[in-house]
């Protein structure tokens, strides 16, 4: 298990470059802000054409998350985590277990959850090296399957904005576009 650890980007406060050869783990843990808690975000595993996009991904969607928590008023920062591959040839135990050992030695800066490519059950395997992680399936503690409050939440926003640009929370006859 290697784990590079350098200068963070301007506003990042770390990022760790991650590697573990016999699992073929290639990571990046990004972390933005701590200031008002851990920083939370989920692992994205996801076939990046290299290692530059990988980081881009993660700098970017790392201070979002930061925004994203203090908007909703949680006590926590703003982190995230990429793994580079795709998931469906490279994804294993051993993988997620080096993952989820890499994500334990940051002693709590960084909280991990599912994103693209990563699922509750991957959550229950990495939290078998790691105490910092959410999302797992309901018979190992966890909540699970966190897509239906996302989608619940994406709903909500999209009946604010209408209330916002028409006047009312109704979307019966509305044409919405959603991105990302």
């Amino acid at each position: 298990m290697q784990g590079a650890r350098g200068a963070a980007p301007a506003g990042h406060e770390q990022v760790v470059f991650c590697q573990d050869p016999p699992s073929g783990l290639r990571a990046i843990i990004a972390i933005y802000s701590t200031a008002l808690g851990p920083g939370l975000g989920g692992t994205r595993f996801y076939p990046y054409p290299s290692e530059d996009a990988a980081l881009a991904d993660v700098l970017n969607l790392s201070r979002a998350m930061a925004y994203k928590n203090a908007l909703a008023s949680l006590d926590l920062g703003g982190g995230k985590a990429v793994i580079i591959g795709d998931p469906a040839r490279l994804k294993s135990e051993a993988l997620l277990r080096a993952y989820g050992r890499f994500v334990e030695s940051l002693g709590g800066r960084y909280i991990t959850a599912c994103d693209i490519g990563t699922y509750s059950e991957d959550m229950d395997i990495v939290a078998r090296e790691c105490r910092y992680v959410t999302g797992r399936t309901v018979p190992n503690g966890g909540a699970g399957d966190s897509s239906v409050l996302t989608a619940f939440g994406v709903f909500q926003g999209m009946r604010a904005a209408a209330e916002h640009a028409w006047g009312s929370t109704s979307l019966d006859g509305r044409v919405v576009g959603i991105e990302g």
